[in-house]
């Protein structure tokens, strides 16, 4: 399955767009679009989710190539297997991930951490990741382009409609873009507050770490909770910095 949608999109009076993403892909192809160096991301890690939830989204839900290409010269496979040859890769596929999530289980009965057990996995794995930038000209014009591999195609097209159909929300100067938090929190005068005007957008960064306003149990966090997450990342020696790139505010002339 693959999925793209706008969590935030904001503009600022000078009309500089911000955009933030969520999107899910398989994670074979996730390496392509980290060579766009534009972009700022977050991922969810094979180092932080259980092995026993990996393996039953692999058994249940493997990640899958989309097209399937028959062996030719060049970059681009035009033309796809088909008939039995076609129905014989996708089941060749199955069997190696079945394979790979029973060899996973092994490792995880043996006591190794998930660190180490999951990788085996990752072929097989979708990746979630939060994604956020101010320009994606050039990724739309190499990625949702016919001669990109159709895995890492879809995605790009998928956010190029979600940007075309979204109206950003305008920002003044000193207001945020604030990726994972919600109309009620941005209202609650809680955080209007002049001592806790900055709680939003380190609770913001909490939520892009996790790529999700959720736990990875699945359960809602607190404020405290998501204040401490943001601690460990500001605080760490060396500082974990990246998740707090998602979070914006205009100046006169563009976002910071």
């Amino acid at each position: 399955m693959i999925t793209a949608k706008i969590i935030e999109d904001s503009i600022s009076t000078s009309d500089k767009r911000i955009t933030t993403f969520q999107l899910m892909y398989p994670r074979m192809i996730h390496s392509e679009l980290m060579t766009h160096r534009v972009f700022s991301r977050n991922a969810s890690s094979s180092r932080a989710i259980p092995v026993k939830k990996m393996i039953d989204m692999v058994r249940t839900e493997p990640a899958m190539p989309i097209h399937w290409g028959k062996n030719q010269p060049g970059m681009q496979a035009k033309e796809q297997l088909t008939g039995f040859d076609g129905e014989r890769a996708k089941a060749l596929w199955l069997s190696a991930a079945g394979n790979a999530a029973d060899i996973a289980e092994r490792m995880d009965k043996l006591g190794l951490h998930k660190q180490v057990a999951n990788r085996i996995l990752e072929p097989f794995q979708h990746i979630h990741v939060v994604l956020t930038a101010t320009e994606f000209s050039n990724w739309f014009d190499l990625r949702a382009h016919p001669d990109a591999q159709p895995e890492i195609q879809e995605p790009a097209v998928k956010m190029r409609e979600a940007l075309h159909n979204s109206a950003p929300q305008e920002l003044k100067e000193g207001e945020w873009h604030l990726p994972y938090i919600y109309v009620h929190e941005k209202v609650d005068q809680f955080f209007k507050l002049p001592e806790n005007k900055l709680m939003l957008p380190r609770i913001s960064a909490a939520r892009c770490c996790r790529v999700s306003y959720l736990k990875q149990d699945g359960a809602v966090p607190s404020i405290e909770d998501d204040l401490a997450l943001f601690q460990r990342l500001a605080g760490a020696v060396p500082i974990h910095a990246s998740p707090l790139e998602h979070q914006a505010t205009p100046d006169q002339m563009a976002f910071t």
